[in-house]
């Protein structure tokens, strides 16, 4: 084992590495696939029957159960910093449904013999600092000795029925819009890789450690139709599921989609995570570019796998002011313009303009 006082890069450890760790979405749905028949549970409001970020079940009261889980591999090497992003991205995923988070529990995997057991309290301490901003308590877990460090929550909110977002309700001319910039997959691979610059390592803590507040808020608005949150199949999987389970095609403006600075920077390093080509592999027969889009540029950022990465939703042309207000007032002015708008069900699902 190494010593405790050994500064140790836990993505070194991992073959793997946050939401990039992510089963390939082909292969994901030979696994989840069932001859199963199972009985209709009208409880069950939303389950296995779509592709969305949490399961919801009702209560009976005008309010309903969120139930959730997230874990993966280290994304960075500080092991506070990794219970911290773990953290915040599986509590993510209520706010992805528009809810409350109640109630954490730690999903630990460790490597006994190679890491030490202070290392693995870093990463809970990174957790339970997490939980509570949320303003929730991490109640217990379970952990197993593992071949690689590997963490996340368990994670259950609350919500009122009647302001349930799911990924697949969008609208017809629906504004289609992000909070957060794309690009966490190329700067943790740039990490990975010891060529990250410190200024660089700030921006991609602080994003990774954001708690995704505005989903509740977002929820609040009845214009705002659907939404998720972008995780490891990147922003062009995940605004796949929304459109094609909306049984729509999203009409995306390249140049308002918020990109993080320096990417060109670390692409021209080849700091491009493994699972940008496995997305690009799995999506890119559903997307058509205009001949105006730098295709190869688009390679490297529409698939880039991100880890509790922004808010993804659609909303009504109407309450476009009280969205933009909304973001305003919670620090998120960069984030208020639309990125596209849902259209008429075409060839391809997403349509990619200039």
């Amino acid at each position: 084992m190494l010593e405790n006082n050994t500064k140790i890069a836990l993505t070194q450890y991992a073959h793997g590495s946050g939401c990039g760790s992510k089963i390939d979405p082909s292969a994901l749905k030979e696994i989840i696939h069932s001859h199963i028949k199972t009985p209709i549970n009208e409880k069950l409001i939303v389950g296995n029957g779509s592709n969305d970020d949490a399961a919801v079940y009702d209560l009976g009261n005008g309010r309903a159960l969120i139930a959730t889980t997230d874990f993966f591999m280290p994304i960075v090497d500080d092991a506070y910093d990794f219970g911290r992003i773990a953290a915040a991205n599986a509590i993510s995923d209520v706010y992805a449904m528009g809810g409350k988070p109640t109630l954490a529990l730690a999903i630990l995997g460790w490597p006994i013999n190679k890491l030490s057991t202070e290392i693995a309290n870093q990463v809970l301490e990174g957790a339970r600092a997490v939980c509570l901003e949320a303003g929730i308590p991490l109640a217990g877990g379970h952990s197993i000795d593992t071949l690689e460090p590997m963490f996340g929550l368990s994670v259950n909110g609350l919500i009122d029925i009647s302001q349930i977002k799911k990924n697949n309700s969008a609208n017809l001319n629906d504004l289609i819009f992000i909070t957060k910039p794309i690009g966490v997959g190329v700067l943790s691979t740039a990490q990975k890789k010891q060529v990250l610059r410190p200024e660089d390592e700030i921006l991609l803590i602080k994003q990774l450690t954001q708690l995704n507040f505005i989903g509740e808020k977002l929820a609040k608005i009845n214009g705002v139709s659907a939404m998720t949150d972008v995780t490891g199949f990147g922003l062009i999987g995940h605004l796949i599921e929304m459109a094609e389970g909306s049984n729509l095609t999203a009409e995306l403006n390249y140049k308002s989609i918020p990109k993080i600075v320096s990417l060109p920077y670390y692409i021209s390093k080849s700091c491009v995570p493994d699972a940008t080509y496995r997305n690009w592999n799995a999506y890119s027969n559903s997307i058509c570019f205009s001949k105006n889009v730098d295709v190869a540029e688009a390679f490297t950022i529409l698939p880039d796998p991100q880890t509790n990465g922004g808010i993804l939703f659609s909303a009504k042309p109407p309450c476009l002011k009280e969205i933009q207000d909304l973001l305003i007032e919670n620090n998120l002015q960069n984030f208020i313009h639309p990125i596209g708008k849902m259209v008429k069900i075409e060839e391809k699902i997403i349509r990619i303009e200039e």
